[in-house]
Order: structure tokens, then C-alpha cells, then sequence
């Protein structure tokens, strides 16, 4: 019996960029009808839709799926979630880690939503200053929390691999709000996210 893997893309979308891929590889300089080329292109199409498929989800939707009544007012924090993302200016990727806090006013959210969020987000053309404040907005806006936080790091082949071709940089942006604005509380969130407790 053979291998069948179902996957499911928008087929005007993938034939078109099956298409652009295509000539792309032709401009240049190769043969995108040589037998190790043949499908390329439509791999490259079917990937990308997948690596940008943040742009079909919304993550105020994905919080109020599982949006909990909870008194507690204590920091709760979902650190070292991976993330992987394409820079908007030369479409490479960038990957790292995001560290997420929040401190509830009456309101939870499951675990892993918060994971999902910075999935949302990251699976579009990005930048990491956009991507670190859209995660924060969405978590604000919706909870209305007492304060959030988040901190990314990550590495960026469009500075590696091109341009100043710098391997080993690392990139950390920051967001706070309401409670993490204050030194004592920001301070408690970075000691926490740096050390290794497990």
C-alpha cells in the first residue's frame, strides 16, 4: 500500500505560488525542470503557507477559548516557548524564545493559549519589535490583566547568512505594561526568566 500524506492548502494560492517559484528558480540561473528541482516549487508554496499561516488566526479568539474566572493575582509566567518566524525585509528566517508573563485581574487564560499567541503572531512576515508588542497587545486587550510581559530573543539568518553575516548576535526586544512598568515587578519577571528552576 502506498504512502498517502493529506494536507490541505488553498489551490489557487498554491498554483500561483508554485508558478512565481518557478520562475524564480529559472531567474536564477537554474533548471527548475531538472529531477531534483521538479517539485520545489511546490514544496516551497505549501511551506509557506504554512510558515505564514498566523495571517488565518486570530489570537484574541484563541484566548477567549479558554478565558477563566480566577481571583488569584499572583505572576504567572510561560517561558522558553520556541518561536520561528521570517523577517519582512529579505523573507529569512528568524527563531528563538519568547517569555511570557502576565498578572490576572479576575481573569486566566489556559497555559498553552499563551503559546499559541506567540504562534499567531510569528507565523507571519514579521519583524521582532512588532512581533514582541502584538503578543503583549493581544494578552492586554483581552484579559485586561494587571500588567504583562514579554521578552524575545532570537537569531536572524538575514544578519547570519547575508548582509553583516554575524553568526553568533542574538536580538532581544522587550514590552511591559500596567505592573511590569514597575522596577521591583519587571525585575522579579527577568530574574525568573533567566533562571533555571527545573
Amino acid at each position: 500500500m502506498a504512502y498517502k500524506k493529506i494536507e490541505h492548502y488553498d489551490e489557487d494560492v498554491t498554483n500561483g505560488l508554485i508558478s512565481t517559484y518557478k520562475q524564480s528558480i529559472d531567474l536564477l540561473g537554474e533548471d527548475s525542470n531538472r529531477e531534483g528541482l521538479l517539485k520545489t516549487p511546490e514544496r516551497i508554496a505549501k511551506a509557506m503557507q504554512v510558515m505564514t499561516q498566523g495571517y488565518q488566526l486570530d489570537a484574541r479568539v484563541i484566548l477567549n477559548s479558554a478565558k477563566f474566572h480566577e481571583s488569584v493575582s499572583e505572576m504567572i509566567i510561560v517561558k522558553d516557548i520556541e518561536l520561528y518566524s521570517m523577517c519582512e525585509h529579505h523573507m529569512l528566517p528568524f527563531f528563538g524564545k519568547a517569555h511570557v508573563a502576565y498578572i490576572p485581574n479576575g481573569w486566566i487564560t489556559g497555559l498553552s493559549k499563551i503559546a499559541r499567541v506567540v504562534d499567531v503572531y510569528s507565523k507571519r512576515l514579521q519583524v521582532q519589535e512588532r512581533l514582541t508588542t502584538q503578543i503583549l497587545s493581544a494578552i492586554q486587550d483581552t484579559l485586561n490583566p494587571l500588567g504583562v510581559a514579554v521578552v524575545v530573543e532570537a537569531s536572524h539568518l538575514c544578519m547570519m547568512m547575508r548582509g553583516v553575516q554575524k553568526q553568533n548576535s542574538v536580538t532581544t526586544t522587550s514590552a511591559f505594561s500596567g505592573e511590569f512598568e514597575k522596577d521591583k515587578t519587571r525585575s522579579e519577571f527577568l530574574k525568573l526568566i533567566t533562571a533555571r528552576l527545573h
